[in-house]
């Protein structure tokens, strides 16, 4: 689209389309953007008639997205996410006064390690900053460094990304957990007794996978799959009441154990550690503020800075 183009949008219609796209529904839309739905219904005409498309679409009681709305879905985000940036830009970052707000991509596991303890630290430095989390998927492992230029960070072990910049957070090891009343299974497990039993896996895929169950591989034990899932809390919970076993971090194992009915044990080769980093896009390197959230990581205490790569 030319500049030309360009000019004859109003860039409120960018909000409208990003939250419409989320939210599936004109009502929920108006009241995320806090506009009335006739507004929000008026703007959806309007992207209707730029796009030539319907957008949204009635399937009985709800709405669906036609397939050019599926593709504007991350670029739409992508494209608020980076006008948000430039108008937040200032010369300098003063966290006692501040407003803005930090996105960053995070498993269910670095919410509940890292970004629980970020929270704390923005909480009493930064009372009028906001941190948004938003759920990570494979897609922005894949697709790093682009997916990084529309958030703050992503909170990511070693071992995926190079060439991005990047500081240490904290480490973590891996344990093995069975059902607490699994009598089968006695307070070690033998690398001959892991390849027999049936495991629940995370992101068992080529470019999305555990370092630790990769390892395994590498010493000849090929786990008996059994259940597959995105995240890491669910794990404790699809080893309880079975014969299942799986590999879990010792920070999440040591918190959800006897909520889950789960026990731990050792794992019977030298596993690699868990060394959690936090990524950034390179031009977000300057910016006072995105300066400030890495120094409030760095004065984490039980952060390890080490080898940091910023």
């Amino acid at each position: 689209m030319t500049g030309g183009a360009l000019r004859n949008l109003d860039l409120n219609l960018l909000t409208t389309l990003d939250a419409l796209l989320r939210e599936r529904n004109v009502t929920r839309a108006a009241e995320q953007l806090q506009l009335s739905q006739p507004a929000v219904s008026a703007a959806l005409r309007r992207l209707r008639r730029h796009f030539h498309d319907e957008l949204l679409y009635r399937t009985g009681n709800r709405y669906e997205l036609t397939p050019l709305a599926e593709l504007l879905r991350e670029p739409a985000s992508t494209a608020l996410a980076g006008v948000v940036r430039v108008f937040e830009a200032v010369p300098a970052f003063d966290p006692a006064t501040a407003t803005r707000e930090f996105t960053v991509l995070v498993s269910d596991y670095a919410a509940m390690v890292a970004a629980d303890e970020l929270v704390q630290v923005i909480g009493e430095q930064a009372p009028g900053v906001r941190l948004r989390l938003r759920q990570q998927v494979a897609a922005h492992v894949d697709q790093a460094p682009e997916s990084l230029r529309a958030v703050d960070g992503m909170f990511l072990p070693h071992g995926f990304l190079s060439g991005v910049p990047s500081i240490d957070v904290f480490t973590d090891d891996w344990v093995l957990i069975v059902s607490r009343d699994n009598t089968d299974v006695g307070d070690t497990v033998t690398l001959e007794r892991l390849a027999e039993m049936p495991w629940v896996v995370t992101y068992h895929a080529p470019t999305a996978f555990t370092p630790a169950v990769r390892q395994l591989r590498l010493l000849g034990i090929d786990p008996d799959v059994r259940v597959v899932v995105e995240s890491f809390l669910p794990v404790p919970f699809m080893v309880a009441g079975t014969p299942r076993i799986a590999l879990l971090q010792r920070r999440i194992a040591d918190r959800l154990a006897t909520a889950a009915g789960v026990r731990i044990l050792p794992c019977p080769w030298d596993v690699v550690h868990l060394a959690e980093a936090f990524w950034w896009h390179p031009t977000h390197h300057g910016d006072p503020a995105h300066q400030w959230l890495r120094s409030a990581l760095r004065a984490f205490p039980r952060a390890d800075t080490e080898g940091a790569t910023s």
